[in-house]
This record gives structure tokens, sequence and C-alpha cells, in this order.
């Protein structure tokens, strides 16, 4: 009976074992297809990125494919910008249900990626975020869409969607879920449906076809009719060809009236320029003139424009602004950043920011940089690599331009400001409890690793990495900002009381340090320096003295934050802030490291009735 039983147990763990390992060759198997598919049988890709059936696509880190805190299932894919240009074919991912059941990412923008969305698409029941912008995706969304209840960000913007009829044809998505909506830039035709004031006009620009509300062109009822008849009826009747007229008088009129009115506002405005084209903010003259004026109670009018100098200006006309493929500034001109007024928001060791607000309303920031000795051909390919390493929490340049004397960045304004005045108080009212700062930290590490691992082969680290560099978006969530603009090769800069001649091994190194006193801050809610103090030696001199729990921030302790997770959490950060560079770990460990304990937060939060309440 006990060799019998002994032989059970044997063949059910054999059994076990061969469904793993078929579950994981499915995996396997299903990305390979995949990748396949949407480079169009390209063979490169997969051998460059190591996706291949005798590796593993977690254990042996397949380039753009990150795992869970485990290392045992994938959950997310970023292929954006990666020259792929085949298909999309949802079935091969989302129809092997150990993949689909565990994918939360799916990014594909800036390719030249074919075909249509299915409605297999709708398997991969736990995405978050499904990104498709800039590429040839056609034909009609499916409606199986309306399924993807976790779907938070949505961009299929700049393809070739068309539809003669919006209302009937997009899913009936509850836009109260979206944190981003993007259609923008199809053929879309017909009636916007409902969104409740949940969307922007961003979200549908570039659609001709598209009428109603939040765009300003509002339907009418005839319209309206011709949409719900367009696949019975075609031709205009007699009555609206003569409405059609009335509206292209009344456009005609309106057009008219703008024309003039810019034409006077034109006149005004040359004079003004005038004046402040004489404050020209050059190298050899800016240094007395910005410096007397700039941290005086107010700024002069003058101030209130990015000005050149004339031979900057004139290099600035034989060259022109880059402009990266965004909705956003599409049209965007080198010559609107030098009409339109900018406020500086502030001036650092390594360069001036400035907002820029124009006509139509848009915000926009611009990073001017002086004396970084990178030439222009280096400095654009360096731009357009950045930017095909997009990561959702790293904010993108929209714009570049480079010229002898220095090179602008153009930034969306993000109007929420910094994780730095977040923790120390500049948000009045603004609550910023551990759960919160748990998920920041998460997210923060995510999209380090994830642009370490992008830009390793290039050697592009942050270089300035603080937490007045994380920006915070119009959710509230953390963006990275001003990544690879500094060239930092003696990361030992970071530390305070750093031992003579040490030396660094690697820029990257560098920013896991600096996260590491990102997480001090989250962790202490106090200043990097503050009455000559440095937070890294204050904390290790208490967590050396026993004394752990007077690191933690009084608010954490009053909301009965979970000690154990924060001192986890300080263990990590002590790691990052290591005096040895060799030592410190990588960003992809760290960010495994805390998702680890973010899962762990959230089941206790789950099974335990008191922390319940601390949602």
């Amino acid at each position: 009976m006990n060799k019998i039983s002994i032989w059970v147990s044997f063949i059910s763990i054999s059994l076990f074992l061969h469904s793993s390992t078929s579950v994981e060759d499915e995996v396997k198997n299903s990305l390979i297809i995949f990748l396949a598919k949407v480079s169009n049988n390209g063979v490169q890709p997969g051998l460059t990125w190591g996706w291949n059936t005798s590796s593993d696509p977690c254990k042996d880190q397949w380039q753009n494919v990150i795992c869970d805190s485990q290392n045992v299932s994938v959950t997310k894919l970023f292929l954006n910008g990666k020259n792929l240009t085949g298909t999309l074919d949802a079935a091969s991912l989302c129809n092997v249900r150990s993949l689909a059941a565990n994918l939360t990412i799916l990014a594909l923008d800036d390719n030249d990626i074919g075909g249509q969305i299915s409605a297999e698409i709708a398997n991969c029941d736990q995405l978050t975020r499904l990104t498709v912008s800039s590429n040839q995706l056609s034909g009609n969304l499916p409606e199986s869409l309306a399924a993807l209840n976790n779907l938070k960000r949505l961009d299929i913007s700049n393809n070739k969607f068309s539809d003669n009829q919006l209302t009937g044809q997009i899913p009936n998505f509850d836009f109260s879920n979206f944190d981003t909506f993007n259609v923008s830039n199809n053929n879309f035709q017909g009636q916007i449906p409902n969104v409740n004031g949940f969307l922007t006009a961003s979200s549908f620009l570039g659609n001709p076809g598209l009428c109603g509300d939040p765009l300003p062109n509002k339907c009418s009822s005839s319209s309206t009719t011709a949409n719900e008849n367009s696949n019975t009826k075609k031709g205009v009747s007699k009555n609206q060809m003569f409405i059609y007229m009335g509206y292209g008088v009344l456009a005609l009129v309106c057009l008219v009236l703008v024309v003039l009115r810019i034409c006077r506002k034109k006149k005004s405005k040359d004079q003004v320029d005038a004046v402040n084209k004489v404050a020209a903010v050059d190298e050899s003259a800016s240094k007395l003139s910005a410096a007397s004026s700039e941290y005086k109670g107010g700024l002069s009018k003058s101030q209130y424009s990015v000005t050149f100098s004339a031979d900057e200006s004139a290099d600035m006309v034989s060259s022109s602004l880059i402009v990266l493929t965004s909705p956003v500034v599409n049209g965007l001109k080198f010559e609107d950043l030098l009409k339109a007024p900018a406020e500086l928001l502030g001036r650092g060791k390594y360069g001036s920011l400035y907002k820029v607000i124009f006509e139509n309303g848009m915000v926009l920031v611009v990073k001017r940089i002086k004396d970084w000795a990178l030439s222009s051909n280096d400095f654009k390919q360096r731009m357009e690599r950045l930017y095909q390493a997009k990561h959702p929490n790293v904010l993108p340049a929209l714009a570049f331009y480079c010229s002898k004397q220095e090179k602008l960045l153009v930034y969306e304004y993000q109007q929420n400001g910094s994780l730095f005045r977040l923790i120390h108080g500049s948000h009045r009212g603004q609550a910023f409890d551990w759960t919160s700062r748990l998920s920041a930290a998460a997210s923060i590490a995510e999209a380090l690793a994830f642009m370490h691992q992008e830009l390793r082969a290039e050697g592009i680290a942050h270089g300035n990495l603080k937490s007045s560099n994380i920006l915070l978006n119009k959710n509230m969530e953390p963006c990275i900002s001003e990544y690879g603009l500094m060239e930092i090769n003696d990361q030992d800069n970071f530390m305070p009381g750093k031992a003579s001649g040490a030396k660094a091994s690697s820029t990257f190194k560098g920013d896991v340090y600096g996260f590491g006193v990102i997480l001090l801050e989250l962790l202490t809610g106090k200043l990097v320096q503050h009455n000559g103090v440095d937070l890294t030696v204050w904390v290790h001199s208490v967590v050396r003295e026993e004394w752990t729990a007077e690191v933690f921030d009084k608010s954490l302790m009053s909301e009965y934050a979970s000690e154990e997770m924060m001192v986890n959490l300080l263990q990590v950060a002590i790691k990052c802030v290591n005096r040895s560079a060799e030592a410190r770990p990588s960003m992809n460990q760290v960010a495994l490291m805390i998702s680890a304990i973010r899962e762990e937060e959230e089941r206790s939060t789950v099974y335990d009735p008191q922390s319940r309440s601390l949602l």
C-alpha cells in the first residue's frame, strides 16, 4: 500500500511538473509568434532581444519584457519605437490564458504596424494600459474593448481607424475609469458619445468628421440624422445643401473677424517684442542683468520672454525645431517659441526652465541647456533614442532644438508640481499617505529600471535624479523628467563625506543612489540637506543606534501605517545609498524588491481587518 501511495504521488508530481513546463512553453511560443507577426516575420528582433524557446523570458531577462516580483509571469511588454512593420495579432497573446491572466501593459507606439485590433484583445482582461499610437492600424474598433474593465490608458491616436458612425462603433466605455483616452488623428466621424466630463477635446482632435462635446463644433440635428442613416442613405438633400452653405458663409465671416483681430494684436505685440529683443539673454551679457533682476520681488516684462542675442537668433533661424511624434505639438515651429511669452520657473546649475503660454491656450515647458559638450548630431541621436525608449512614467520631450550656443527641449507642462513639493508640504491640504508613497516608489523604480534596461548599451542614465525632477501628472502619478540630460561621470558626487579617490563603477549606479535618497525622503518626510545635516548620514546614525522607528515621518506613524513594511522599504533605501557603487543593487533588483513589498502590503490590507480601514 505504501508503494502504491508513493507511485501515485510520483505520477501526480510528474504530471504537475509536465503541466507547468507546458504552460511555460506555451507562453514562450505565444510571445515568439506574436513578435514574428508584429515584425513581419523578421528574425533580427528575436535574435537581438534573446527571445527564443531555449531561454526563459523572466529568468533570462528577455529585452522589452517585464515580469512580476516572483520572476515567473510576464506582466508587461514594451515594444514601442522598435521599427516593427508587421500586423497586430492579439489572438497569439490573449488566447493563451497563462499569459493573458497576467499581462497588464502592452505598448506598441511609434512603429509601422498595420492590420486591425481583433476581438480577442478582450481575453487580456488584466490590461491596464494599451497604447498603439502612431502606427498604420485601421478598421473599426472591436466592441469587446469595452470588456476590459481594468483598462486605465487607451491610446490609439495617429492611426487610420475609420468609421461612419462613432457612437455606433466605438465601444461604450465607462470613461470614468480612464487616466488617458486618446483617439486623435484618425478618420472617425459622427457624434462623440457622452463622456460625462471625464475627457477633454485633446482626446478627439484631428478627426474632422467628429462633432459634439467636448469638441467645440456642435452636432446639428441634420448631421446626426445623416450619421444615423449613413449606411443606407447617400447623397445630400437640397435643404441640407442650404444649411451647409449657411455654415460656410458664417465660417467665412468669423474667419475675417479673427484675421482682423490678429492683425491688431500683432501691431501692438511687435512693439513689445522689439523691447524684449533688446534684453537678450546671451552668455556674455546675461550674467549681470539676469542675476541682478531675477531675484527681485517681481519679474520685469522683458523677463517674460525667451529672447536671444543677434548671433544666436541668426543661428537658430538657420536651424529648425525638431518635433517628435506628438499630437500635442503638431505644427509647432521654432518661431512660435520665440514669439510666445515665457515665465522663468527656475535657474539651476545646468540651465534654465521656462513656462511658455501660447495664444491657443497650450502651455509647454522649455528646458534651456548651456555648455553641454555634445555635438548637434550626437544630441539629435540621443533625443531620438530617448523618445524611442518611452515609458508611461517617464516624461518625454515633445520637441528639441540644438545650436552651437545652446540646446532647448520642449515638454508638456505638469501643473501639479513635483514630488519634492508633495513630500515637503508645498501642496497644501494634499494628503500623502503610506499607500500613495509606496505606490509612487514602485512606479518610479519600475520606470527607472525600464529605462536602464533600454539604454544600457548607450550608457544613458538619468544623471541628476532627485525628487524635484519627479513631476506629478494630472492624475497625481509620478513622472521622471529630464532623463538623460546630464552626463555625470563621478556619481560619488551624490555622497556626502565620500572617501578621497572613490569612483563609481557606472553612471547607472549613481541613479540608484539618487533613487535611494528619494526613498528616504518618502519615508522620513525630511529634506536631503537641512541645517547642515545630510539625510543619508542622519538615517544611518539613527539605524545604527537601533532607533529605527524614529526615522519615519510622524504623519505615517499617526495613520498607523505598517511599520514592518516601512522597515522593509527602509532596508531597500539603505542598500541603494551604499557608499560603494558596486555594492548597490541594480534598478531592476530594486524594482522587484519594492514590488514584493507592495504586493505584501496589498495582501495584508485584504486579509487584515484593522489595515482595511487604513485605505
